[in-house]
C-alpha cells in the first residue's frame, strides 16, 4: 500500500536522505576533512528541474538541491550554482525586457538538428533529432529567470550558512538550445567545424550588421564588430540585470577555433602552417581584451579545450600564457569531462596538468561528471558504472608553486546535479560525495615519485619564436598522453620556471622524486638547474629529441647526433618489466617525423662510457639509433635517463583525436618511459595474456607521509607488479604475492589504496596487510602485516606519530614490541626493521 504524503511531514524518502546525509557528515570527520577546506563547490544544473514556474515549486526545488549536496558543501567556504539556461543565445539576444520569453534548454538531443526527411523517429539517435524533456515544458521569461537566480541565492544561503553565487553559461556549439542568432542570423561567427561544418562560434569572429534591438546595442549591430565587443557588452547587461555573479565559457570558447580536435588553424593533419600563427595568437588575445573592455568586473570561469596546452599551441596557436597573464580575472580550466565519454583518461590528466602548471591566480578547479542534462546519460550511473576512477585519478593531481608548496584543487565542480529529465536522483550525491571527500582527504601534500616539470614558457617560446618549433611542441604532450594511458605513473606537476626557482632556494625539495622534463636547450637556465640537480644526487628523466641539447648533456648520455632515420624500424630492448603469456610485444616501431618531431638521430658509441646503460635502440637495417639510455652514478647517487620517444599516435583523416597504432602490430614506444624508471629503482610492470590488452593506469599521491595509489583497470584481468627504491609496496586492505621482489596485484576497475609498508630482501611469499582496531588508550591507528620471512621492512608513519612496532604479537600487545629505528634519509622519513619473520603490527 503506497504512503500518502502528509502536509508538513517529511516523506520516507526525505527522512532516509536526511539520515544518510547525517551519516556521511559524521563519516567525514574520520576522513580527516576539515571545515572550509575547499574554497568553492559549484553545483551545475539546467533549468529542467524547475518544471513549474510556481514560486513554491521553485523554492522547494532549490531546497532539495542544497539539502542533497550539503554533506559536501558544508566543507566549502563558498557555494556556487552554474545555470545551464540554454546555450548562451539568451545572452546574445537579450533586449533588456523582463517580459520577453527566452529560448531555454528544454530538449533531449541536439537542439539545432533536423531529422532527415521521411526518417523513422524511433530509429534516430539523439544526435540526429531532439525531443522535449517533458510534455508542455514551462514558458520562462527573463524576469522569471531572475527570480530563479534570486531563489537559489536566498535558499542556498539559508541552508549552507555561507555565500551562494550564481553563474551564467555560454556555449559556442549547437547542442543545448535552438539558436536562430548563431545558425540563421549570424552564421558568419560559426567558423569552427567541431560538430560539422560551421557549428561552433569562434571567439575572434566578426559580425555582420543587423538592425535588431539588443540590450547593449539598441540601434543594432554595426558591420564587422568583433564578437568579443558584442558579447562582452551583452554580458554586462544580462549578468547585472538578472543578478548573476560570473560567466562560464564552455567547450573551449576563448581558446581557439577547434576545442575538441587535434587539428586547427596551424595543423591540418598533414603539415604545420606557421605563417599565420602570430596573427591567430593576436586574434585570440584580442577577444579577451575586447570582452573585458565591455564587461570589466564579472569573473570568468572556463571549461577550456579537451586537449592540452601544447596541443592547443601547436594545432591552433592558442597562447594560454597570454590569456593567463593578461589580467582578465579568469579561473583556469578544470580537467576535461570528455574522458567520461571516450575513456581517454591519459589525455584528461595530461591536459589537466598542462593547464595548471601555471595558473592566473592561486587556485584551480576539479570537475566531475555526474549527469548529462542533454544526451540521456548519467555518467556516474552508466558510463562510469558507479566506479570512482575519474574521481581518484584527477584528484591525485597536484601542482607545485614557485615556493615549492604542493597545491591540490581549490574548487570542486559537478556537471550536473540533474539528469536529462530534470530529475535530481538522491542516490548520486549519496554515492559520489564519500569518494570526493576521501579523495580530498588523501590529496597530495608532498611531491609524488615523479614530478613533471612542464615547459609552459618554453612551449610558448618554441611556438611563437623565430624559427618556430611547433613540431616538438605537438609531439611532447601527445607522447605524454600515451605514456600515461599505458601506465606511466604521473600526477604531480610544476612549471619549469617554478622548478628553477624552487631548486635554487630548496635544493633538496625533490630528493625523493624523479624530475621529468623535456630535453632542455643548450645554455638554458633549465639545463643548468637539471644538471646541477643530478650532480647533487638528484634523479632526472628527459624525453624528446636532443637536436638542441648542450654538449655537456650529450656527453653524460654518451650521445652524438647523426643523420635521421624514420619509418618502420626494428627494436631492441635491454629489459622489459611486462610479462605476456601469449608471445610478446612486436619488436618494431613506426616512427613518423610529422608527429614525432623529426627523425631519430641519437647515436651511441661502440664502447659505452662507465655507468651508461642503453635501454632501447631502433634500426632501419643500415643505421642504428638510440631510443632510450640512462646514466647512473652521477655524483654520489644521481642519475639521468633519456627517452627519445616515438609517438604511436597519428592523424587519421576525419578523426577528432589522433589514432593509435595497434599494439598487436607495433611496439608502443611510450612504454619506454615506464621501463626507464627501472634505473631509478621503480618497477611498474603488467602481467597479461596478449599485447592488445589495455594497460592499467596509476597515480601516486604522497599525503601525511603515506603513498596513496589510485588506479584504473580498463581490463581487470591484467595483473600489476610494483617495486619502489625502498622495496615492494604492501597496500593496506589487499593481499599480495611477492614475486621476484615485487608485490603483485590484480585490481578492480577503480581502486584507491594506502601504502605505509615496503618490503625488501624477501623474494617471494604471500603478504597480507589488514586494518586492526585500536582497543588501547593513546592508539588511533593500527594495522597488521603477515607473511614476512627474513625481510627488511620500512614503515612510513605520519611525521608526528608516536610509532609502536610489534613482532608476532597480538591483542592486547603487551609483548613483542621492538625499537623503532630511523631508516636512511635517501628513502624519506621512515622506520626500518631487519630480518622480520612472521607478523608485524604497526600502531600510533
Amino acid at each position: 500500500m503506497p504512503f500518502t504524503a502528509i502536509p508538513g511531514v517529511p516523506s520516507v524518502e526525505e527522512i532516509a536522505s536526511a539520515m544518510l546525509s547525517a551519516i556521511i557528515a559524521c563519516a567525514t570527520l574520520a576522513l580527516g576533512v576539515v571545515e572550509a577546506d575547499i574554497d568553492n563547490v559549484t553545483l551545475e544544473m539546467s533549468l529542467k528541474p524547475f518544471k513549474s514556474m510556481d514560486d513554491a515549486y521553485i523554492e522547494a526545488t532549490c531546497r532539495e538541491l542544497f539539502q542533497q549536496w550539503w554533506p559536501l558543501t558544508r566543507h566549502a567556504k563558498q557555494v556556487s550554482v552554474l545555470l545551464w539556461t540554454a546555450d548562451g543565445s539568451e545572452i546574445l539576444t537579450y533586449r533588456g525586457v523582463a517580459e520577453d520569453e527566452l529560448e531555454w534548454g528544454r530538449y533531449i538531443g541536439g537542439a539545432n538538428t533536423n531529422p532527415p526527411p521521411d526518417a523513422d523517429p524511433a530509429k534516430l539517435s539523439l544526435h540526429q533529432r531532439h525531443i522535449l524533456y517533458m510534455d508542455n515544458p514551462p514558458t520562462i521569461t527573463y524576469g522569471r529567470l531572475a527570480g530563479i537566480v534570486a531563489a537559489l541565492k536566498r535558499v542556498g544561503t539559508a541552508i549552507n550558512e555561507r555565500p551562494v553565487r550564481v553563474g551564467a553559461t555560454f556555449d559556442p556549439g549547437p547542442e543545448f538550445a535552438q539558436s536562430p542568432f548563431k545558425y540563421e542570423k549570424h552564421r558568419e561567427i560559426c567558423m569552427g567545424n567541431t560538430m560539422g561544418q560551421g557549428t561552433f562560434v569562434c571567439c575572434y569572429a566578426t559580425l555582420n550588421a543587423d538592425t535588431n534591438v539588443y540590450a547593449g546595442f539598441p540601434d543594432g549591430i554595426p558591420q564587422d564588430m568583433t564578437f568579443g565587443t558584442f558579447f562582452g557588452r551583452q554580458c554586462q547587461h544580462f549578468l547585472g540585470d538578472l543578478g548573476f555573479d560570473y560567466i562560464w565559457f564552455s567547450n573551449g570558447f576563448g581558446f581557439g577555433v577547434e576545442a575538441w580536435g587535434a587539428t586547427g588553424a596551424v595543423f591540418d593533419g598533414e603539415r604545420f602552417d606557421t605563417g599565420r600563427i602570430a596573427e591567430v595568437r593576436d586574434k585570440i588575445t584580442g577577444f579577451w581584451k575586447d570582452f573585458r573592455a565591455e564587461c570589466p568586473e564579472f569573473p570568468i570561469e572556463t571549461r577550456g579545450t579537451n586537449l592540452s596546452t601544447a596541443m592547443d599551441l601547436a594545432a591552433d596557436g592558442a597562447s594560454l600564457a597570454d590569456i593567463y597573464r593578461g589580467g582578465f580575472n579568469m579561473f583556469p580550466p578544470p580537467n576535461s569531462p570528455w574522458a567520461a565519454l571516450d575513456g581517454d583518461f591519459g589525455l584528461e590528466l595530461v591536459g589537466y596538468m598542462s593547464h595548471i602548471a601555471e595558473v592566473p591566480g592561486d587556485g584551480y578547479p576539479f570537475r566531475y561528471y555526474v549527469h548529462d542534462p542533454w544526451w540521456l546519460n548519467s555518467p556516474w550511473l552508466d558510463r562510469y558504472g558507479r566506479e570512482p576512477h575519474d574521481i581518484y585519478l584527477p584528484m591525485a593531481v597536484a601542482r607545485i608553486d614557485g615556493a615549492g608548496e604542493v597545491r591540490p584543487a581549490s574548487s570542486i565542480l559537478f556537471l550536473t546535479i540533474d539528469n536529462s529529465f530534470g530529475e535530481m536522483p538522491v542516490e548520486c550525491p549519496n554515492e559520489v560525495i564519500p569518494h570526493i571527500l576521501r579523495g580530498r582527504a588523501d590529496a597530495a601534500d608532498a611531491p609524488g615519485p615523479v614530478v613533471w616539470a612542464y615547459p609552459f614558457d618554453e612551449y610558448h617560446t618554441m611556438t611563437f619564436g623565430d624559427p618556430p618549433r611547433v613540431e616538438e611542441v605537438f609531439f611532447g604532450d601527445w607522447f605524454m598522453r600515451q605514456a600515461l594511458t599505458t601506465g606511466f605513473p604521473l600526477n604531480t606537476v610544476i612549471s619549469t620556471t617554478n622548478l628553477i626557482s624552487v631548486l635554487g632556494a630548496q635544493p633538496h625539495r625533490f630528493d625523493q622524486s624523479v624530475i621529468l622534463s623535456v630535453v632542455p636547450d643548450a645554455g638554458s637556465a633549465l639545463e643548468a638547474a637539471l644538471l646541477d640537480h643530478a650532480g647533487r644526487g638528484g634523479k632526472v628523466m628527459l624525453y624528446g629529441p636532443l637536436d638542441h641539447a648542450g654538449q655537456a648533456l650529450l656527453d653524460l648520455l654518451g650521445i652524438t647526433i647523426g643523420e635521421p632515420i624514420e619509418g618502420d624500424l626494428s627494436l631492441v630492448l635491454a629489459a622489459n618489466p611486462d610479462t605476456l603469456e601469449e608471445g610478446g610485444y612486436p619488436m618494431k616501431i613506426r616512427h613518423r617525423p610529422l608527429t614525432c618531431a623529426g627523425g631519430l638521430r641519437a647515436q651511441t658509441a661502440d664502447t659505452l662510457p662507465d655507468g651508461l646503460d642503453v635501454i632501447a635502440t631502433a634500426t632501419d637495417g643500415v643505421s642504428t639509433r638510440a631510443l632510450a639510455v640512462a646514466r647512473h652514478r652521477i655524483g654520489d647517487s644521481g642519475g639521468i635517463a633519456w627517452i627519445r620517444g616515438a609517438n604511436s599516435n597519428y592523424y587519421r583523416k576525419g578523426g577528432r583525436l589522433l589514432a593509435t597504432d595497434s599494439p598487436n602490430d607495433w611496439f608502443p614506444a611510450e612504454h619506454l618511459m615506464r621501463y626507464a624508471l627501472g634505473g631509478f629503482g621503480y618497477t611498474f610492470g603488467f602481467v597479461k595474456r596478449s599485447a592488445a590488452q589495455r594497460n592499467p593506469m596509476l597515480c601516486i599521491a604522497r599525503h601525511d607521509n603515506a603513498f596513496f595509489l589510485s588506479g584504473y583497470s580498463p581490463d581487470t584481468t591484467v595483473g600489476q607488479r610494483f617495486r619502489f627504491p625502498q622495496g615492494a609496496p604492501v597496500l593496506i586492505g589487499v593481499d599480495t604475492w611477492l614475486d621476484d621482489g615485487a608485490t603483485t596485484y590484480t585490481m578492480p576497475r577503480a581502486w584507491h589504496r594506502e601504502c605505509r609498508v615496503f618490503v625488501d630482501g624477501q623474494a617471494a611469499g604471500r603478504l597480507s596487510c589488514i586494518e586492526q582496531h585500536s582497543g588501547q588508550e593513546g592508539i588511533s591507528r593500527r594495522f597488521r602485516v603477515t607473511g614476512f620471512d627474513g625481510a627488511t621492512v620500512r614503515v612510513y608513519a605520519p611525521d608526528t606519530a608516536n610509532v609502536r612496532l610489534y613482532i608476532n604479537s597480538g591483542y592486547p600487545y603487551q609483548q613483542g614490541e621492538v625499537p623503532a629505528e630511523k631508516g636512511a634519509a635517501q628513502f624519506g622519513n621512515h622506520y626500518i626493521l631487519h630480518d622480520v619473520k612472521g607478523t608485524l603490527t604497526v600502531a600510533w
